[in-house]
């Protein structure tokens, strides 16, 4: 059975607002001290600090211009990379695997591009196959029933929160069907580089800003998402 869906938004919106008093900082500092003193360093996964900061650099262009990511806030094996993955299904496909905190985009050739994500929290927790029912960029995000109930504070939202940096769902958004309708399950853009690799949603699942716009870019409507036991 699918339960509420939707991300743990409130707990998200304060580690954000602590974010977002530093972006300014981050902004200015991601090619200055920071790259200066990580430069030279490599992490466990071959990525040098130096290409992270690159790759996870400001994205001034967007509606809303996204932060460079702190990424010595993010254990390196969670940056995006070109793994080994043997797998049946078509490339395109994404699989979530929430016991290790990875989301994979099947390139073919036994190849996937690896993403760190965070996931549900202990008893929010799904697996299944389910699709790509619709896309949306800087969505409005709207709280469900059964979150106002669990968290009242989230209710001066219940008629939609205005997609923008403090919004829950972030940049990109993929929101997840099965059987043709809407599970309220998402794949989302998170700006809170502490949040990957644990699990702090009510089920959703999220990556970087920048792994999520990559993401976002290569998935049609329909793509198949498959969510293994975790």
């Amino acid at each position: 059975m699918i339960m509420d869906g939707g991300m743990d938004e409130i707990a998200l919106l304060g580690r954000r607002s602590e974010l977002l008093s530093r972006r300014s900082f981050l902004v200015g500092s991601a090619v200055g001290i920071g790259a200066l003193g990580l430069g030279g360093c490599a992490t466990s996964d071959g990525m040098s600090f130096a290409e992270a900061q690159r790759v996870y650099g400001p994205v001034p262009e967007e509606k809303f211009p996204i932060p460079a990511v702190d990424v010595s806030k993010v254990d390196p094996k969670y940056f995006r990379r070109t793994v080994r993955y043997d797998s049946k299904e078509a490339p395109g496909t994404i699989i979530v695997d929430p016991g290790n905190y990875y989301v994979y985009r099947i390139e073919g050739d036994g190849n996937a591009t690896r993403y760190g994500a965070n996931v549900g929290r202990d008893g929010f927790r799904w697996n299944g196959d389910a699709y790509v029912g619709r896309k949306s960029e800087w969505a409005t995000w709207t709280p469900p029933r059964e979150m106002i109930k669990r968290q009242p504070e989230a209710a001066k939202w219940a008629r939609g929160m205005p997609g923008g940096l403090d919004n829950p769902l972030g940049a990109r958004t993929l929101h997840l069907y099965q059987n043709g309708a809407y599970t309220l399950y998402t794949i989302y853009a998170s700006s809170d580089p502490d949040s990957i690799g644990s699990g702090v949603t009510s089920g959703c699942v999220g990556l970087l800003s920048q792994d999520m716009i990559d993401l976002y870019s290569k998935t049609p409507v329909k793509t198949k998402v498959v969510v293994l036991p975790a």
